[in-house]
C-alpha cells in the first residue's frame, strides 16, 4: 500500500523491527545487570572467605560488656559435637562463663547449647559436663563423612581427635567377618558399615547407655543387615576364630582383653590395638605385649603399622598397633 509515495508496510516493518532491537538491548541490559551482580556477590563471597575468621574474643570485645582481663583468659579451643559446644575453661575463666558461653552461641548461631568440660569419671569414662548456656537437652546427633551418630553430649564421649582414625576404619574390612570390641555408640563400626561393604560386623558393647544409642545410630544409618549388635563383656561375648579382623578401639583396658582379641581371629586375621602408651615408650611397649600374648596362645604376629592417634594428656599418647594374627 503507497500514499504519495509512503510505503506503509516498510514503516511498519522498520518500526517492528525498533522494536524488536530495543527489546534485545533491554534484556541485554538487564542479562548484564544479573552477570554484575552475580560476580559482585562472588568478589564478596571470596573477600569474606579470605578475611580472618572472626574469634571468640571479637565477638566478647563486640558486646561491649568485657574488659580485657576477660578477653585474655576466654578459650581458645572447643569442641563441636552436632550442635552443642563443648568447651574447657581454666579457673579464671570459669568466672566469666556466663559472658563466654552466650559468646559462644553468637560465634555459631547453628549451635544450641554449651556445656563446660570437667573430665571424665566412672569405669564407662562417662563425661562430666555442666550446662553454661542455650537449651538444657544435650541429646544431639553428629555428622562426619557420611555417617551420622546419635548420642546425649552428657553422657557420651565423642573425641574429635579420633576423627582420623574413624575415616581409615571406613576404608577397610570390605568383605571380611569383623569384630568390634569395645564398640560404644558405634564409633568405627559406623563408618566401615557404610562406607567399606564387609560381610558382617559384630558390635560388642558393655554400657547399656551407649548400647542403645548403638542400636539407634544402627537404624539411623541404614546398616541393619550389617551389623549384629551385642549388649555383653567382651570376655565372655567374643567368639572364637570367627573374624578376619578385630578392633579393639578402646583405651586402659584393652591390654586384660589382648587374649580374647587375639582368640577371635582366624589365621592371617587383622587386630587393630588402640593403647594409651607413655612418650617415652612410644610403641614398644604395645609391640611387646602383643608378642607376649602371641606366643602365650602359639600364634605368631607381623606388625603391619603403627599410628599416633591424639595426645591423651600429659606425657600419654593413643597409639595403635596393626597386626597381623598368625
Amino acid at each position: 500500500m503507497k500514499d504519495d509515495g509512503f510505503d506503509i508496510k516498510s514503516s511498519l516493518a522498520e518500526r517492528s523491527s525498533a522494536g524488536h532491537a530495543k527489546s534485545l538491548i533491554s534484556q541485554s541490559l538487564a542479562k548484564s545487570k544479573t552477570l554484575r551482580d552475580m560476580w559482585k556477590l562472588r568478589f564478596h563471597k571470596y573477600l569474606a572467605e579470605r578475611a580472618p575468621p572472626r574469634t571468640l574474643q571479637d565477638v566478647l570485645a563486640e558486646s561491649g560488656e568485657v574488659d580485657s582481663n576477660v578477653l585474655n583468659v576466654a578459650p581458645r579451643g572447643w569442641q563441636i559435637i552436632g550442635d552443642i559446644i563443648i568447651v574447657h575453661l581454666s579457673k579464671d575463666a570459669y568466672q566469666h562463663r556466663h559472658l563466654i558461653g552466650e559468646g559462644l552461641l553468637k560465634l555459631y548461631p547453628r549451635c544450641r547449647t554449651v556445656l563446660i568440660d570437667m573430665g571424665v569419671k566412672g569405669a564407662f569414662r562417662v563425661p562430666a559436663v555442666e550446662w553454661l548456656a542455650g537449651g538444657k537437652n544435650t541429646e544431639t546427633v553428629h555428622s562426619e563423612n557420611g555417617c551420622r551418630f546419635r548420642l546425649d553430649a552428657g553422657k557420651i564421649m565423642f573425641s574429635p581427635g579420633n576423627m582420623n582414625e574413624r575415616l581409615r576404619m571406613s576404608r577397610v574390612g570390605a568383605g571380611e567377618n569383623v569384630l568390634d570390641m569395645f564398640a560404644g555408640i558405634g564409633y568405627f563400626t559406623i563408618p566401615m558399615a557404610v562406607h567399606s561393604a564387609p560381610k558382617r560386623i559384630t558390635a560388642v558393647e558393655l554400657n547399656p547407655v551407649s548400647y542403645d544409642y548403638l542400636l539407634e545410630n544402627i537404624r539411623l544409618n541404614g546398616v541393619d543387615d550389617i551389623v549384629t549388635p551385642v549388649l555383653g563383656d567382651c570376655t565372655d561375648a567374643t567368639p572364637d576364630d570367627t573374624a578376619d579382623r578385630t578392633i579393639m578401639g578402646y583405651l586402659n583396658i584393652t591390654d586384660r582383653q589382648l587374649e580374647a582379641g587375639m582368640r577371635s581371629l582366624k589365621k592371617g586375621g587383622v587386630l587393630h590395638y588402640h593403647e594409651g602408651a607413655p612418650e617415652a615408650l612410644s610403641y614398644e611397649r604395645a609391640i611387646s605385649r602383643l608378642r607376649r600374648t602371641a606366643e602365650k596362645l602359639g600364634r605368631e604376629i607381623e606388625v603391619l603399622g603403627t599410628r599416633n592417634v591424639k595426645k591423651y594428656s600429659p606425657g600419654v599418647r593413643h597409639i595403635v598397633v596393626d597386626a597381623r594374627i598368625e
